[in-house]
Parts: structure tokens; sequence; C-alpha cells
């Protein structure tokens, strides 16, 4: 390296003009180089921060890479080659995470360590150094000022003494800093060169060393590797250029093949009726009343599902259930002056629906469809050989259906011909009408083709009657805490009242109670047939559990639904995975099945609840089972003490009687010993209530003899 200026430091004593010059020009070199060291050390705080970035950037996408096999793709599926493959991708993107992060350690030893010092410490110093002199210049000044000021003709030794010990001071310590002054602007001209070149070397050596870790990283294996996974994206590129290819073509053959289809009503000759089909879907306008003149048409999509016509909207996930169309009637109507127009009315006649197709065709064959299956053709093996029977003519679909009764007359040697196969039909009631579900069913808990009551009302309790007397009282409302404005409740003396919101799911019955499998297949048969049948809908209720019994009261008008008296519940469980659901087995007292009392098993959803429910049942039979003790103690002792007081009785009596008969005996003897002569033909007269006493006695010692 060249020769460095230095400033001379025999000469900070002297502090002549050219010194000062001089000093001047170091100075304004070390602002220079805190400008310029700031600048650099900027630019490499972000190469670190960068690098620091980069580090964690890759940490994560390799553990994301990791967590691909867990995400769950709606239209992924299981694909073990591309989980394989990014896992191995995430094992040589963490080894380079690993190297990054040795790189950003190296860095911030060797690049930004030494850089900082020169910031922090150094130009610090030179400007700490600068102050201080400056000062000590000031202080040097002043005192020199204040010794020419001396006077020659009052000279004061005391104040002159103690200028010059001031001129003395002062030009000592501005000689001492001025020399460290200009020492440490002296090595500031070393220490620049250092602190750019150290860290530019600590950079290259660290960039080395990360290229080094990674050659070795990236070995044979890995470059085969990557080499079959270069060749898989290009097969899976032209794979995927062959698929666009194809669908293209499929764009193509379709539009031309569509053409007709986007009239509203195509040519009939073209697209001919399908008139023996047991299956139909698509959009339809069905009409819904707002008022009593009122209407107004929504467009919904429309499909049959086994024997039920459902509904969905867009963007539901699944339909809903419009009506049950086994057995029902379809006919052709004139509805406010609109084209294409069917009516369909349920078998009991209570619910009915008026639907719109969009073109003719539609039309005709949505009402050979509904047709169909209200005749529950779709049950059989072959049902579109058994509807082209049926459907002589098309004609004969859009022609009004006779009435209910003579319809349903009709129907029945079809339906009696078909036991497998029929489904009740009353409201709320669904029979065992799949074989998978009767095949899935214990039946030594449940017994085989068991009705399913839907309804908040089961057939079996209309049998019981203490829920007669409840039904019978539905008029009465009934506060669910026991009070009432006219009459005491019955429940008003019960010492446990819990109430609890539940929803009812079903009930069916059952031919044992004695383990909660029972219950458990139960909601599975229940569960199932609301899944098979589409059945949504769920009564909400509340359960007040109390000593005596549990009730189902309506959350509106505070009616009793139904009651169930505590003793008849048996058993009682909750779901094992599912706290939600609970039910209960009721014992009634309808009749006997196979010399066994029937049961009822009742299930029920609740809000998080059952568990707690469960408990409060518990907790009431517990209450209600020491109730009945301590009332047959209380029975027993009264009892014991009614005997006792009858005992008591007997004794006072016969008591009584022995005291009376010692009387009579004494007076008899007194009689006797004053008339001695006159013994004979002389007899004492015994008063009637004497002599009875005496039979009583006698009675008395005959009963004591017995005993």
């Amino acid at each position: 390296m060249p020769g460095i200026d230095k400033l001379p430091i025999e000469e900070a004593l002297e502090d002549s003009p050219q010194t000062r010059s001089l000093l001047g020009v170091f100075e304004e070199d070390a602002a220079a180089i805190s400008n310029y060291i700031n600048q650099l050390f900027q630019a490499m705080h972000r190469v670190y921060d960068a690098q620091n970035e980069l580090s964690a950037a890759t940490h994560l996408t390799s553990k994301l890479l990791k967590e691909y096999e867990k995400q769950h793709f709606p239209l992924g599926g299981d694909d073990e080659v591309m989980t394989s493959t990014l896992q191995q991708f995430s094992k040589v993107i963490d080894e380079l995470s690993s190297c990054h992060a040795v790189l950003s350690t190296q860095l911030a030893d060797a690049m930004m360590f030494p850089i900082t010092q020169f910031k922090e410490r150094d130009l610090k110093e030179i400007l700490t150094l600068k102050e201080v002199f400056q000062i000590a210049s000031n202080d040097h000044d002043a005192a020199i000022t204040r010794y020419s000021r001396l006077s020659k003709r009052r000279e004061n030794e005391k104040i002159k003494a103690e200028v010059t010990e001031d001129v003395y001071t002062s030009r000592k310590k501005q000689h001492q800093t001025m020399m460290h002054y200009f020492c440490a602007l002296n090595t500031l001209q070393y220490k620049k060169k250092i602190a750019v070149l150290e860290p530019l070397l600590g950079y290259m050596q660290a960039q080395i060393s990360f290229f080094k870790m990674g050659s070795e990283n990236l070995t044979e294996q890995l470059e085969e590797f990557l080499t079959n996974i270069g060749t898989s994206v290009q097969n899976v590129r032209r794979e995927m250029e062959c698929e666009i290819e194809n669908m293209q073509q499929t764009i193509e053959d379709l539009e031309v093949a569509s053409d007709p289809l986007y009239l509203p009503d195509p040519d009939p000759t073209k697209f001919p009726v399908h008139r023996n089909l047991t299956r139909k879907a698509g959009y339809l306008n069905a009409r819904n009343k707002t008022g009593l003149v009122s209407s107004i048409w929504e467009r919904q999509f429309y499909f049959t599902q086994g024997g039920n016509l459902m509904s969905q909207a867009r963007g539901d996930v699944a339909g809903g259930l419009v009506m049950d169309i086994d057995n029902c009637s379809v006919m052709a109507v004139d509805c406010e002056d609109r084209r294409y127009c069917f009516q369909i009315t349920s078998f009991d006649g209570k619910k009915s629906s008026i639907l719109q197709a969009e073109s003719k065709k539609d039309y005709e064959e949505w009402i050979c469809t509904i047709n169909n299956i209200s005749k529950q053709i779709y049950l059989s093996e072959n049902p579109e050989e058994i509807a082209a029977r049926i459907n002589q003519s098309a004609l004969e679909a859009v022609t009004p259906s006779p009435s209910f009764q003579q319809r349903h007359e009709s129907i029945r040697p079809l339906v009696q011909s078909r036991p497998t196969a029929a489904r009740t039909s009353s409201t709320g009631s669904v029979g065992s009408e799949s074989a998978t579900l009767s095949a899935l069913s214990l039946d030594s808990l449940v017994a085989p083709d068991t009705p399913i009551q839907f309804d908040i009302i089961s057939p079996v309790s209309e049998d019981l009657p203490g829920q007669a007397k409840s039904s019978g009282q539905a008029g009465r409302r009934a506060n669910p805490f026991g009070e009432s404005g006219g009459s005491k409740s019955e429940t008003e003396d019960s010492i446990l009242h819990q109430l609890f919101i539940v929803r009812f799911l079903g009930s069916m019955a059952v031919k044992s109670d004695e383990s909660p499998d029972v219950v458990y297949e139960t909601m599975r048969q229940i569960l199932a047939a609301r899944a098979i049948h589409n059945i949504f809908r769920m009564t909400e209720s509340h359960l007040l559990v109390t000593c005596d019994c549990l009730k189902l009261i309506d959350p509106q008008t505070q009616v009793t639904r139904l009651r169930f008296p505590l003793p008849n519940v048996v058993l009682y469980a909750t779901h094992q995975e599912n706290k939600r659901l609970f039910g209960f087995v009721l014992k009634t007292s309808g009749g006997r099945v196979d010399n066994r009392q029937t049961s009822v098993c009742y299930i029920f959803e609740s809000n998080n609840e059952g568990e707690k429910i469960c408990d409060s049942v518990g907790l009431a039979k517990q209450i209600a089972f020491h109730a009945e003790l301590d009332r047959k103690a209380s029975e027993k002792a009264k009892e014991t003490e009614r005997v006792r007081e009858k005992q008591q009785k007997e004794l006072s009596k016969q008591k009584q009687i022995e005291k009376d008969l010692e009387e009579q005996s004494r007076l008899i003897a007194a009689s006797s010993r004053s008339n001695p002569s006159g013994g004979e033909g002389q007899f004492v007269v015994l008063s009637s209530s004497q002599s009875e006493d005496s039979n009583l006695g006698e009675d008395g010692k005959k009963k004591e003899s017995e005993t």
C-alpha cells in the first residue's frame, strides 16, 4: 500500500496554523469516511436481512411440503406418488435451509460484526475526541486571554499565580487532547481500509463455504431424482396439452350437437318423449302463494329419489323433501295463463304442489315419471319394462287421476303383492321398507319390520292411561316449574325440577330393556331411516325431569305433549360418540308380546346436554327410590303403632274386667257374711252391665289363652 499521510504529533504543542489546516483536512476525511461507512453498513445489513429471510422462507417451504399429506383437497384424492415426491423435496429443501442458516450465521460473524464495530466504536471515538479537543482549545484560548490582560503596574502575585496556573492546566489539557486526537485520526486511516476489506472478505468466505456445502449435498442420487422429476413434469405437461385438445374437441362437438337444445321447446320429432322413466331431474318453476289471491313462481332444481320428490336451490349442498309421491296423483292444470303446468297431490290429499316445466317434452316426461313412481314401479326389478306395459299411450299420463279412495282401492292389491317393499304412508310413520336396514338391525334387541314413529306422539303411548290423561288435558297449560293459578300441579311437591331443550328424533318398539345396546341400536336405525327417507324436520320441546315423571312440554303454549311415568323408565343412555343424542326405554301397559311386557325406546337430540339429562333422570330415580323407601318405612311404622295401640286398648279393657270381677267377688263375700242363716234360696242379682263385662272378661281370657 502507498504511504499514508499523518498528522505531526510533535507539532501538537506548537499548534500552528499549518497544523490546524492539516487537522481540518483530516476531519473532513473522517466525515467522508463516516458517511460512506454508514451507506456500506446499510447495504450489507440488507444482504444479511435478505439471507435471514431466505433461510426462513426456505424452512417454511420445507415445512409446507411435509404437511401436504395432511391436507384434505376435495379433488386431490390419495396421490401417494405426489406425496412421496414432495416428501423427498422437503428433505432436500430442509438441507438447503440448514445451509442458508449456516450462511446467515457466518455473515453475522464475519461481515456484520467488523463493520458494526468500526461504525459504533471507532467513528464515535473520533467524534468524542473532536468535541473534547474543541472544548480544551477554547479553554486554552480563554486562559491565554486572561493572562495577557495582567497589569504590569499593579501586579498582584495571587492573581498572577492563579492565571499562570490556569494557563498551565489548559495548555497541558489541550496538548494531551490534541495528541490523542491526532493519534486517533492517524489510526483511522488504517482502520477505514480494514473496516471495508474485512467484511467483504468475510462475505466471500461465507459464500464459498455455502457453495461447498451445496456441492457436497448435491449427490448423484439427488441429480438422478431431479432428472426423474423433470421427466415427470414434462409428461404431465404433455398429458395436460392432450387433455386440453380433447376438451376443446368435446366442446366443439357439444356445441354442434346441443344447438337444437338451446331452444326452450325443442322439436319433438328429434327429441322424443321418454314415458317409461322412474327417475327424473331438472329445473321447474314452483308456484308459492304469498296471500289469498297472490302468488309467486320460483325456479328450482327438482329431482326424484325413490318415492320422494326433492328440490335443491343453487348453492345448497343437499336437497330437501318436497313431497312423498308414493300413491300420489298428478294431472295437467291450467294455471295463471302459463303453459306446461301440472299439479301433484299427495295420497291423503292434504298437500299439493303446482309446477311448470320449461318445454312440452319435460312436461310430459315429468308427468309420466311421477305416474310411474306413484304406482311404485321403481321398486320392481325391471321398472322400465313394467312402465312400458302400463303406459299404453303418452296421452294417458296427462289425464286427471281418480279420487283418492278409488286410487287407494286400485293399488291395494299391488301393495299387498309386495309386502317386503311396502311402505307406510301415514304421516310421521315410516315402516321397515329397506331390506338393508332390517338386515343391519339386531334381532335380539329390535324386531325386524318394526315401525318407526317420527311424530312427537307415539302410537304406543295412546294405550298408556297416564298419557291418555295428559292428552285429554291438552287444553290446559302446564307450568314447567309446577306453579298454577287455580289448582295444585301434580309435580308441585317434587323436589327436583330440571328443564332441558330437546328435539324428538323418533321412537320404536324394542324387544329388550336390559342393556344400553338397545338404545344404541334404536339410535342407529332411526338415524338411518331419517337419512334414507330424507326426513329433516324435528319437533322441539322442553323436557321437564321431576321425581314423578318426565314431561314433554310445548315451548310455545306450555301444554304437556307427553308424560312418561318415572317408574316405567327402565333404561336410559347417551350415544357413545355423539353426546348430543340420548334415549330411554319406557315399559308400556298396552299389551304383552311373547309373554313379555312391551317396551318403547324414545330417541332425542339435545344441545350438548345428553349426559346431563341422563344424570338428571338417574338423580330423579334415586330420589324417587329413597322417597319410596321412606314411604314404606313410614307406613310400616304407622302400622306398628296402630297394632301397639290396639294391644294397649285390649290390655286396659282386660284389666278393667278383672277389676270388676274382683269387686263382684268382694260384694258376694260381704253379703254372705251378713246373712249366714238365709243362705238357702237366696242369690245375688247382677246387673246387665256386670254380666256383659263378665262375658267380655271370659272372652278376653279365652283370647289370651289362645295367643
